[in-house]
């Protein structure tokens, strides 16, 4: 397993100069792949970002980014609660169930990423787990608060995502981490999509619900 690890981390691809682990290439394709899928509300999207999370963590360990690194055992735990709950949602004609958070729930929301986010970049700081402790616990804690509001079927889970976004462009630039960096810019666009397409999902079956009523 070792040997497995250590050949899909040091081999890859060169592209513009950078080279790109198979790791990296793969993991980052799936979590593109991801979006994709939360888009259409299919329950292909929670295997895939398994996937995903198993080459990332190999990834973000080697690059000593270990906000990043723990993120991904993280969401391999909500990734199954999301797996079930969409089970729980899923519609064979309307697909996953979607809807806007309430008031309560966004200020939860913000509450748990301004203090979450400041409780572990204090954690990391202490434990010396990462060099960009406060922009690595921002994209661990927004993360976590994302997929948990996208298991629920909360349209502000995308909103989320760009604020993670905002601030793991950089971070993964100043990592060295360019192909990741791109990914990043690439998911920006497709999360404002998303955002788009769900909240029109939210209003067209709150509509039927009305009138189901």
């Amino acid at each position: 397993m070792r040997a497995v690890a250590e050949w899909v981390l040091g081999n890859g691809i060169t592209v513009l100069g950078q080279q790109i682990s198979w790791a990296e290439l793969v993991g980052q394709l799936c979590a593109l792949a991801v979006v994709f899928l939360a888009q259409r509300r299919t329950l292909a999207t929670w295997p895939v970002q398994v996937s995903a999370t198993v080459l990332l963590f190999a990834v973000y360990a080697s690059a000593h980014l270990g906000g990043l690194a723990i993120r991904q055992v993280v969401i391999l735990l909500i990734s199954i609660y999301g797996w079930w709950a969409w089970n729980r949602r899923s519609d064979p004609v309307y697909g996953v169930a979607v809807r806007k958070a309430r008031g309560v729930e966004r200020l939860a929301l913000i509450a748990l990423l301004l203090v979450g986010t400041a409780a572990f970049a204090l954690l990391l700081t202490a434990l010396d787990a990462s060099w960009a402790p406060w922009p690595d616990a921002w994209i661990f804690i927004g993360t976590l608060v994302a997929f948990w509001a996208q298991g629920r079927g909360l349209v502000e889970f995308w909103l989320v995502w760009l604020a993670v976004d905002a601030v793991g462009v950089p971070l993964q630039i100043a990592s060295g981490l360019y192909f990741s960096a791109a990914i990043y810019v690439i998911f920006a666009a497709l999360v404002i999509h998303g955002w788009w397409s769900w909240n029109r999902t939210a209003k067209i079956q709150r509509t039927r619900e009305s009138a189901a009523t």
